[in-house]
């Protein structure tokens, strides 16, 4: 059987060569984020767009006592985010990891809701690592119309929905443009009723940039090599193109 690994890099191959509007890859996989020198998952110091497997020499056997360990509450959350997308794909070299980083972090999101009073960084990392699971399985499939229509291969967070716990997040925690941010780019790949809300989720982050220098940053980031355009100005097309 063919490795999760060379799996995950065919779908990509299959997006970037079916799916001309998205040449640059899924959002949550395809684009390492800029979280200057704070501590994550080991990766290369050679952040392409190609790498995807992360540093040859990590054992990833202790991927989910180190990714829980790195989402401390004073984590912020778009390092979070590049930890949760590292840690992805790692758990796409083995299915067994994957399962339980998930049941992990899935875990310790409802245990807290057990007590009456939910965390939004809890809630928030567990609907990312869903989304990021989903975006690392996303293939296209040619219609008979010429078209292509989004496949997400079955995975371990297939039957979950990891849009609804980042709104969760986004509820308990208040305003919050990092979080607006990851909203953005999950609904960019999401079916039609997230797609409705990206614009939305766009500008709150983009609105709430001041003094975020992260967030700033990331938001300047070249989106497609190819056109030198930016994460922000994608993310302004996109508004346009759906007016």
């Amino acid at each position: 059987m063919m490795k999760q690994s060379k799996i995950v890099l065919l779908a990509l191959t299959a997006l970037l060569t079916f799916a001309p509007w998205m040449m640059a890859g899924p959002p949550l996989i395809c684009h390492a984020l800029d979280i200057g020198n704070a501590p994550s998952l080991p990766w290369n110091s050679d952040l392409t767009l190609w790498n995807m497997k992360g540093s040859t020499n990590y054992d990833r056997s202790h991927l989910v006592q180190d990714t829980l360990a790195l989402l401390a509450p004073a984590t912020p959350v778009i390092v979070r985010m590049e930890t949760l997308r590292r840690a992805t794909l790692y758990a796409a070299q083995d299915q067994e990891i994957a399962k339980r980083l998930l049941i992990a972090v899935r875990s310790r999101a409802l245990d807290v809701e057990k007590t009456g009073h939910p965390d939004a960084l809890a809630s928030f990392d567990l609907g990312y690592l869903i989304e990021c699971y989903k975006q690392a399985n996303l293939s296209y499939r040619k219609l008979d119309s010429g078209g292509w229509e989004a496949v997400i291969r079955p995975n371990p967070a297939s039957n979950l929905d990891g849009y609804a716990w980042v709104e969760k997040a986004i509820s308990l925690r208040g305003e919050d443009p990092e979080m607006e941010f990851a909203a953005a780019l999950i609904a960019i790949e999401g079916p039609a009723e997230q797609r409705s809300h990206r614009l939305e989720h766009a500008r709150r982050a983009t609105a709430g940039i001041g003094g975020d220098t992260l967030l700033a940053a990331n938001l300047h980031k070249t989106w497609d090599s190819r056109t030198g355009e930016t994460l922000a100005s994608m993310l302004t097309r996109v508004e346009t193109a759906n007016k």
